[in-house]
Order: C-alpha cells, then structure tokens, then sequence
C-alpha cells in the first residue's frame, strides 16, 4: 500500500471514505477542496468552484476555504489564478517547478515555496518534493508539483529509512478542529511541521552511510573517493535547501496577516518549526563538516599507501641493480679484466650477487621498506 500526498500532508483514512463515496468528484482530478465553519471541514458542493469557494469564506470571520492540488492541470492553475487575481508573475511561478524555498508578499496573498525531502539509500541521493503554497484572509491553496514522489511507502522498508510515517507526530489535518478553527496560517504550520519532519529520516540515512564510508576508508578501498564526493553533494544541496526554507519561515513568522499571525498557538506552531529546522541545519553542517574530514583522511591514507608502495618498488629495484651491476661490468667485451680467467670467476660473481642481494634485503626489511 502506497502513501498519497493528501496523507502525506495528514488527510488519513478518513478522508479516502468520502473520496469512495463519491461525494468529491474533484479528488478524481488531483484537487481537493473544503469548506471549514468555526474548525468543522465540509466538501465543497459540487459546481462550485475556487471562486465561489473563496466568496463564502469571506462572508463571516469564522469561515475558511482550503485548497489542495496533486501536480494540478494548467486549467486549474488557470481558475485559481483568475478568482484570485493573482500576480502574472505569480501566475507564472505557479506553473513552474524547480524554484528555490522563499516568501514572496503579491498585495494580499503571500506565496510560500517549500520543499520536503526524502533519503533514497540504493542511489545516496535526497530527492525533494515541492510545494507551493498560497496565503490569504480566509482561504489557503496547496499546490504539490512532484506527485509521484510524495507517494512514499506507507511501511519501513528494509533498511528502516526510506519511509516516514507522518501521522506519528501530527494528527491528521481533517480531524483537528482546534487548528482548523484558527485559520489558514495554523494549516501552514502544520505543513512545514510534516514537512520538517521529514528530514530527521533523511539525516539518519546520510548519517548511516557516512558510517559505512568511515570503515570503508579504512579498509583500504579505494573506491570510496568517490561515494565521498557524492554523498557530500547531496549534503551540500541539503545545507542551501535548509537555508532558504529557515528564511522563509523567518520571514513567516515575521508576518502581520491579521488574526492568524496575532494567534499564540500558531506562532507557537510556527517558533517550534523554525528551533526543528535550526537543529536539522546543524546537524547537517556538523555532516558537511564530517565528510569533508573523511575525503581529507582518506587523501592522506592513500598517500601514505602510495608512499609504502614507492618504497617497495625502491627496495626491489636496489635488490635488483646488483647483481645486474656486477653481471654489466663482466659482461664487457673485455680481454683483460680481473678474474676473468680465474677458474673460480664465475662462482665467485654469482656468490658476490647472491651477497649483495641478501644484505641489501636485510637492510630494506629492517627498515620497513620491504
């Protein structure tokens, strides 16, 4: 069983028996939407759309409509676009992926990018999942643009750390009438809170094979350059996705929106997510910090093994040149030269190589050379 992106985002079982019961044919095409009266959520009826939507959410204070899309349509874009008179290069920003965490202000309506991450371990790579997130009085609009990839595995997989079970630490979003009643910037919050919580899984994985590589560096594998570099870019890609999403929620939290920014809870919310992506930044900077000692230890281990190497070609070629000096000069197209026809020559230059080559292996195994 697989992991929607609404369940990514907290909507749990519940959410999927109205969805079997027909009762929101928009699901069907990567759009949820919902009415929520003083906390209490309720399916937009059918043949109303953003528009219409978002005028009965300004007609009282207690009201509010959300918003939620799965990789949406350019149709859909297109209509929230319109009934929202949004900025054409905030129109713009919708349809494209691929951008930066940030806060932007467009009149009334704030425009929040905000990525999530998981650890794949076959590949050491971090993928992200990008959300686009639209703030105004009374409506919010969630736009997930990497459907594919938000539907993680709902179970462990073997190695315990591809898979995130979100629910643990947040009820799910339908079901909290105590949040939904204090706005749009209380469903925000919970957002970046799931989506914070998501990187302490991405953490362990690059924390474990950070791990591995340390014994692999000292097993001699020379390989392991490699994995190093590799696995150091995705922390480095990690480290400028946690700083631009720490900005974000700065600027956030720094926001006068009304009633939700003047909400305790919520900043509360909001001053909880910002201390968890501190200590998640942390914790990557001190695996840059690592890594970046390990690719030294390991460049350092290899010279030394190059060196132990050099010395014992050293060592042999000395062996060698030995008796090939001895074997050079009796091998001249001489006619005089000492014992050259001396009945016992021949043995006594094998013995003299033999010699040398001993004595000068004694010397070179003594002295660790060979």
């Amino acid at each position: 069983m697989r992991k929607t992106w609404l369940e990514y985002l907290g909507f749990e079982g519940a959410s999927h028996r109205e969805h079997a019961a027909g009762d929101d044919p928009d699901f069907v095409r990567g759009k949820l939407a919902r009415y929520v009266v003083d906390g209490s959520p309720t399916p937009v009826p059918a043949g109303v759309g953003v528009a219409g939507a978002t005028r009965f959410a300004q007609a009282n204070s207690g009201h509010m409509a959300m918003f939620l899309y799965a990789s949406p349509t350019p149709e859909q874009i297109e209509e929230l676009a319109e009934a929202w008179d949004l900025h054409p290069v905030l129109q713009r920003d919708l349809r494209h992926a691929d951008q930066r965490p940030r806060l932007d202000r467009y009149d009334d309506t704030l425009f929040l990018v905000a990525h999530a991450a998981r650890y794949v371990d076959e590949t050491e790579e971090v993928e992200f999942g990008e959300f686009h997130i639209l703030l105004r009085a009374h409506a919010v609009a969630i736009i997930c643009h990497n459907d594919g990839w938000v539907t993680a595995a709902s179970a462990p997989t073997a190695s315990g750390r591809d898979s995130v079970d979100f629910g643990r630490s947040q009820r799910a979003l339908l079901a909290d009438r105590a949040l939904l009643s204090q706005g749009p910037l209380a469903v925000i919050s919970l957002l970046l809170g799931t989506i914070v919580d998501g990187y302490e899984p991405v953490i362990r994985g690059i924390t474990n094979d950070k791990e591995q590589i340390e014994r692999q560096v000292f097993s001699g594998d020379l390989s392991v350059a490699e994995r190093i570099y590799r696995l150091s870019r995705e922390v480095v890609e990690m480290q400028q996705a946690l700083a631009s999403m720490t900005d974000a929620v700065e600027t956030l939290r720094s926001e006068d929106d009304g009633d939700d920014a003047a909400n305790d809870e919520v900043q509360t919310r909001l001053d909880d997510v910002a201390d968890r992506l501190e200590r998640v930044a942390s914790r990557v900077g001190m695996l840059r910090e690592a890594l970046a000692q390990i690719l030294s230890v390991n460049a350092t281990l290899v010279n030394q093994r190059q060196n132990e190497d050099m010395k014992r070609i050293s060592g042999w070629a000395a062996i060698l040149f030995a008796p090939s000096l001895i074997s050079g000069l009796y091998g001249m197209n001489f006619t005089i030269m000492p014992e050259l026809n001396w009945i016992w020559g021949y043995g006594f230059a094998i013995g003299l190589m033999l010699a040398l080559a001993v004595l000068l292996y004694a010397v070179f195994k003594r002295s660790k050379w060979i």
